[in-house]
């Protein structure tokens, strides 16, 4: 009898740690895990569907022709070239900037977590606005050139977007987006994208997410703060809904019925301040410990750059707070002393896409956007009329019309390039929709 108290008791014992590590995770363990790990399948998924593309090639610059629209929330207002960075311990990536006056321009480079690396221009890089650049996986001992400054990455790959502004000298911007150019010291080993299960904006991954997880997150540093405490969160979430069937069935049905529309709501509405109705002037390109906002951008306008170059706003809702609606008509008033030109040092546009899927909206015209280099019409007093809607408007110039989809939701992003400091300290925001009634 004795023994076998005694083997009942160890077993007992061993047992606990066994039911510990299976612990049911609360809801906002799961809901702050999914979060988290959802911004680096955005990124992957980009990977995967440029993968795609005609020509794809790692460390090759895919020159965007101008206009091109196959893109989410994309700029018509600049000659846009991207890459892929993909190097090694003993290869270097070398890029070369062209010099460029008299338009914004930036190489920005991302990790492969959305947060922003470098931004090559005479703003962040001063000493060294533009020439040589050997970009490098970390602790690289790669030999590279003489002439170029060393630029460590976070991981084997990055992303980079460089843009030239256009202003009125089309000709001339793609000049300067040719003059860019990219190469390598020798021949990278380039891992394969992480493996994913492709997913739409409308439709966002369930449980499937952290049955991926870990090839995503050991795939790429992050460096953000809470990583390793995030990563954590994500294993334990892994391993519960692997425990079985009916528990993966239940993760599966919180994720899709509750955490993934609050996330949602959360990016579109609550992600930074939201005054006269539209998102914005909070933190981009580079988050610290905030991984919801890192997920929120990542979700919304991926590649998003930091906020000494760019602050972004978002609007999808009027100023009644009801949800834009391609078949109604609206207004966007700016007052003279409120016009966006005196909000920034570089330059403004506005850019209507659709929901969910954040690409533009064709149209009878072909107009997707507008800017400070459009022939807009300001009113008798100096004020600034934009008109959104279905139909073009008949009191207001049409230069300054943004045609909508009838029946189909969309979304605005106002986008300040080199922003002020009333845009910086929120002060300035854009007009709100307003319904035409």
């Amino acid at each position: 009898m004795r023994r076998t108290l005694i083997a009942m008791a160890l077993a007992v014992a061993f047992a606990l740690p066994a039911r510990a590590q299976t612990a049911a995770p609360d809801e906002q363990t799961i809901a702050d895990a999914y979060t988290y790990v959802l911004a680096r399948a955005f990124v992957v998924r980009q990977e995967h569907t440029d993968l795609k593309e005609a020509g794809f090639a790692y460390n090759t610059i895919k020159y965007n022709p101008l206009g091109s629209a196959d893109f989410v929330n994309p700029n018509f207002d600049v000659a846009y070239l991207e890459a892929w960075f993909a190097v090694d311990d003993k290869t270097a990536a070398i890029l070369e900037v062209p010099k460029i006056e008299g338009r914004y321009y930036t190489a920005q480079i991302l990790d492969e977590w959305g947060e922003v690396t470098a931004n090559i221009n005479e703003r962040a890089m001063p000493s060294r606005p533009y020439g040589k650049f050997a970009l490098v996986k970390p602790g690289s001992s790669a030999a590279i050139p003489t002439d170029a400054a060393r630029l460590e990455l976070h991981s084997a790959k990055a992303k980079m977007l460089a843009r030239v502004e256009l202003k009125t000298d089309k000709d001339g911007a793609v000049r300067l987006q040719h003059a860019f150019k990219l190469a390598t010291t020798g021949k990278p080993t380039v891992a394969p994208a992480a493996p994913i299960n492709m997913f739409t904006n409308k439709e966002l991954m369930g449980a499937e997410l952290f049955e991926g997880a870990e090839p995503l997150m050991t795939s790429a540093l992050d460096v953000m703060p809470r990583a390793t405490e995030m990563q954590q969160k994500v294993r334990s979430v892994a391993k519960y809904i692997a425990s079985g069937p009916d528990i993966r069935a239940k993760v599966d049905k919180l994720l899709r019925e509750k955490v993934v529309p609050e996330f949602q709501e959360y990016a579109l509405t609550k992600s930074a301040p939201y005054r006269n109705h539209w998102v914005g002037a909070g933190i981009t390109g580079n988050y610290g410990s905030d991984f919801r906002l890192r997920t929120s951008v990542n979700f919304a306008g991926l590649w998003a750059n930091n906020t000494g170059e760019v602050i972004y706003f978002a609007a999808t809702r009027d100023s009644e707070d009801k949800p834009l609606d391609g078949s109604g008509s609206y207004v966007m008033h700016f007052t003279p002393d409120r016009l966006p030109a005196g909000a920034v040092d570089g330059y403004w546009s506005v850019i209507l896409v659709g929901v969910p899927d954040y690409r533009v909206v064709p149209n009878p015209i072909n107009r997707f956007n507008l800017n400070n280099y459009s022939p807009l019409k300001f009113e008798a007093d100096g004020s600034l009329k934009i008109a959104i809607g279905p139909k073009a408007p008949t009191d207001i110039a049409e230069s300054n019309w943004l045609p909508t989809a009838s029946g189909k939701p969309f979304s605005l992003t106002f986008r300040c390039y080199v922003p002020k400091a009333v845009v910086r300290d929120g002060t300035w925001q854009p007009a709100a929709v307003t319904p035409i009634k």
